[in-house]
């Protein structure tokens, strides 16, 4: 496998990077990633008096104070009181460690310090042999299992399976770095060439194609960093990196307990996941994940989970399929949840997405753009807002909801995706036991999560430049087939929708007539005289109505302020506006 706030610096927090900054790999003394990303080695957080302090130049057996410090991140949890403060001093910690249940700590960065978890280690003794390189004795092995159950076969239902065929290594945790250059592993010691690696667990063996001599070859050595198991921790300012987490293994970095808060934290090259959210309450704030294996944040039975600032780029690129599981931030099977603020930029697969009885849903005020799978995702699941956000340049739909009731889709900015707004009912049903995706906290079935379209409100949004191989910028789908889109309760109003030309797509709008192909209208008008819809809403076929970016013309951006309805008070609490707001689109379409 291969692995803009400056202000906030002093208030304790992070720095951000100014756009134009470059994404280079991690270095001890200071790192930073892509643009808006966590800045390692910036936080300014106090330390209390009582502290205990870590170096990676101390001594386990000393007091653990800022002059005779500990060595070790894990001796320091055990010395430390519960509700006490764990610092650690620059450098790097080659560490796997669990706050455990019964000790709620902070464990922080020193002020200004750049502080790393590092999964990997130095490999020397590298001998050269048919002309490829080996190491004797290796030792490192992690669960390669292709599913989150540790042993677990292959799912026999392939829309259940994480690996592509064609990248059939991705689930193996193994990772090699030279001169900070990802490696790829390769099934066999005769598909060894440059810039690949094999391991042969049976010989203990580790295979290199690329010449070691006089460079800096490390290899994961570690599969996971730091589990808060406690409830009410705290983890803030610290940079986590290439650790060997192996999908039954969730993320690098684990939230297990309620109430935990997670800061300024950055995790990238994770062989699978950057984070995994297993618990209530979590506040994930100011956290970047980027070039994880699969998927940047993850989250279960995190109910009442808030996600704000986060940066997800650059993630799955081991190339596991896009479904069940890649790309940005996958939420599941949890209740009360907010995305908010941030970016989800060149992941391969889904930007946001929501699935399996999600219940009250926030995703407002986040620039999703260039995935490769759709931008947002509303999957099985019930009430959400989804507004405010730039989406933009995604290989899938723009928004997508799927069996979804209750949602509300205002003021989006939304350009250059396939099917800009996707609306579809399928065949599954709640009520079947054998049907996956059911909470199973909840009753069976569970009447707040019907799995049925419906009750949908799309608003002021900007629906530019579909793709050419696009069928529709509003597309409302029924496949059961049982209701028209209107009989769901679908209403479309105050929208602009931008085309390059009439035929771009041809179709502008596909409506649900529940039996048989959903009507297609090639234009506002008929669509409005038909259908009652629309009221409200423009549309323009012509290539200068709209940048690239969705913003609109000065003289169509007049119209369709002229024309936006009155933000509802629901929606306009979300977004931090007064209710009955007229604006068209998103507020913010800064540069990413």
């Amino acid at each position: 496998m291969f692995g803009a706030l400056p202000a906030l610096v002093a208030a304790g927090l992070l720095a951000w990077q100014l756009p134009g900054a470059e994404d280079a790999p991690p270095s001890p003394a200071r790192a930073t990633g892509p643009p808006g990303a966590v800045t390692v080695g910036a936080s300014a957080y106090k330390v209390p008096a009582n502290a205990v302090v870590v170096s990676p130049s101390g001594d386990d057996t000393a007091q653990g104070t800022a002059k005779k410090p500990l060595r070790t991140v894990a001796e320091a949890i055990r010395k430390a009181r519960a509700g006490g403060t764990v610092v650690l001093r620059a450098g790097t910690y080659h560490e796997s460690v669990t706050v455990p249940e019964s000790k709620r700590l902070t464990i922080q960065a020193h002020p200004g310090e750049a502080v790393w978890f590092d999964g990997s280690s130095p490999v020397d003794g590298w001998a050269s042999r048919d002309g490829v390189w080996v190491k004797e004795g290796w030792a490192a092995k992690f669960d390669s299992s292709p599913t989150y159950t540790s042993g677990a076969r292959v799912n026999s239902d392939k829309d259940f399976q994480f690996v592509d065929p064609a990248y059939p290594m991705a689930a193996h945790p193994d990772q090699v770095w030279v001169d900070n250059t990802a490696q790829r592993q390769v099934a066999s010691r005769d598909q060894v060439k440059d810039g690949t690696f094999y391991v042969d667990e049976g010989a203990r063996r580790l295979y290199l194609g690329t010449d070691p001599r006089g460079r800096n070859v490390r290899a994961s050595t570690l599969g996971d960093a730091i589990t808060l198991r406690a409830g009410g921790s705290t983890l803030r300012g610290i940079g986590v990196r290439r650790y060997a987490t192996s999908l039954p293994g969730l993320g690098s970095v684990k939230v297990v307990g309620a109430d935990a808060t997670l800061e300024n934290v950055a995790v990238t090259d994770s062989a699978t996941t950057g984070l995994s959210v297993l618990g209530p309450r979590a506040t994930i704030r100011r956290f970047t994940a980027t070039r994880n294996g699969m998927l940047g944040i993850h989250a279960n039975h995190a109910d009442k989970l808030r996600i704000e600032l986060v940066r997800a780029h650059r993630n799955n690129l081991e190339r596991f399929k896009s479904a069940p599981v890649s790309g940005g931030i996958k939420i599941t099977r949890s209740r009360t949840v907010e995305v908010s603020d941030s970016v989800l930029a060149d992941n391969l697969g889904k930007g946001v997405w929501l699935d399996e009885s999600v219940h009250d849903a926030t995703v407002t005020g986040n620039r999703i753009v260039r995935n490769t799978g759709h931008g947002i995702v509303l999957e099985l699941s019930a009430k959400a807002v989804v507004a405010g956000n730039v989406v933009r340049g995604n290989g899938g739909d723009g928004v997508r909801v799927n069996d979804t009731a209750d949602v509300a889709i205002w003021n989006n900015t939304l350009a250059g995706n396939g099917r800009t707004v996707h609306l579809v009912q399928d065949l599954r049903r709640p009520d079947r036991p054998g049907t996956p995706g059911r909470d199973p906290r909840r009753p069976f079935p569970d009447p707040g999560m019907t799995w049925r379209l419906g009750q949908i409100t799309v608003g002021n949004n900007v629906l530019a430049d579909a793709r050419g191989d696009a069928p529709c910028l509003l597309c409302v789908e029924d496949h059961s087939p049982q209701r028209s889109a209107g009989g769901r309760g679908i209403v479309a109003n105050g929208n602009v929708y931008v085309r390059p030309d009439a035929g771009s797509p041809r179709r502008l709008i596909t409506w649900s007539r529940g039996a048989g192909a959903p009507a297609a209208f090639t234009g506002l008008a008929a669509f409005r005289s038909t259908t009652g819809q629309e009221q409200r809403g423009l549309a323009y076929d012509a290539g200068n109505a709209a940048t690239a970016d969705g913003a609109l013309d000065g003289s169509v951006a007049g119209a369709a302020a002229a024309n936006a309805l009155p933000l509802p008070a629901e929606v306009a609490g979300k977004l931090d506006r007064p209710a009955g707001t007229r604006h068209m689109g998103a507020w913010n379409l800064r540069a990413d």
